[in-house]
């Protein structure tokens, strides 16, 4: 009786998931932490992003950005010229582009990219991952937390991610965006954490390659980031015309 206990007790404390919780539900617990570090509830945010192509032509945009709750995000074009009030909208999966002078917004899909390069508009309009995704695997090595996520629906642009994140800091350090057959389509890495305004800490640079489009490589730079609230009517079709408005 008392080796039976033994035993137990030893099994028990090789055990990286507690009793009455699996390894999916501490998945999606450490993925809604993710999200918790990444985004703020509702914020503001300075971006630019970078299309690198392999003759080594760069071509650079200059975007603000506003989040409102889990599922809401507007983003309008400060450079270059020619983009200049170009916006777009995202509620949920649906999504919205306004070009100034061309007429009413168009439906654009997640796997698009209005500003070409390797991020499509589901990376540059990202919602929080646990909205879209569920963890289905979790396993853990060496100061890393190792999350197999699936999309919850077929409207979300990835059908599967392989997450990996620093357990020390709680951060992503890399997600691998992949189809249902597990082809990988492309890797995301986080990088540069940095201090903003407001406290929030995150990293500040994501960089994306393909195997897709080799030798391209697109890098988001965050160069601001607060906590700030909008009124919900900001995250509609008829408000898109006037987002250049709200930046401060």
């Amino acid at each position: 009786m008392i080796k039976t206990i033994l035993c137990f007790g030893i099994l028990c404390s090789f055990s990286s998931v507690p009793a009455g919780e699996s390894a999916s539900d501490k998945g999606d617990a450490i993925l809604r932490q993710v999200d918790k570090k990444l985004s703020p509830g509702s914020y503001e945010s300075l971006r630019k992003l970078i299309n690198e192509e392999p003759g080594g032509k760069k071509k650079e945009f200059v975007m603000w950005t506003a989040k409102k709750g889990t599922d809401k995000m507007v983003t309008t074009f400060l450079s270059p010229a020619s983009e200049i009030g170009r916006s777009t909208l995202r509620v949920g999966e649906n999504m919205w582009l306004y070009v100034p002078n061309v007429g009413k917004p168009v439906r654009i899909t997640s796997l698009q990219s209005v500003v070409g390069g390797v991020f499509n508009n589901a990376d540059i309009m990202q919602l929080e991952y646990h909205v879209e995704y569920r963890c289905t695997t979790l396993t853990e090595e060496a100061g890393l937390s190792i999350l197999t996520l699936k999309a919850r629906n077929k409207s979300v642009a990835y059908d599967k991610l392989v997450m990996k994140v620093d357990k020390k800091s709680g951060f992503p350090l890399e997600v691998e965006c992949r189809t249902a057959s597990d082809m990988l389509i492309k890797t995301l890495r986080f990088l540069e954490p940095k201090k903003f305004e407001d406290g929030a800490f995150r990293p500040s640079v994501v960089e994306t390659e393909s195997p897709i489009y080799k030798g391209y490589r697109s890098v988001m730079i965050y160069a601001g980031l607060k906590n700030r609230n909008f009124k919900d009517e900001v995250f509609t079709i008829n408000y898109m015309a006037k987002i250049r408005d709200l930046r401060n």
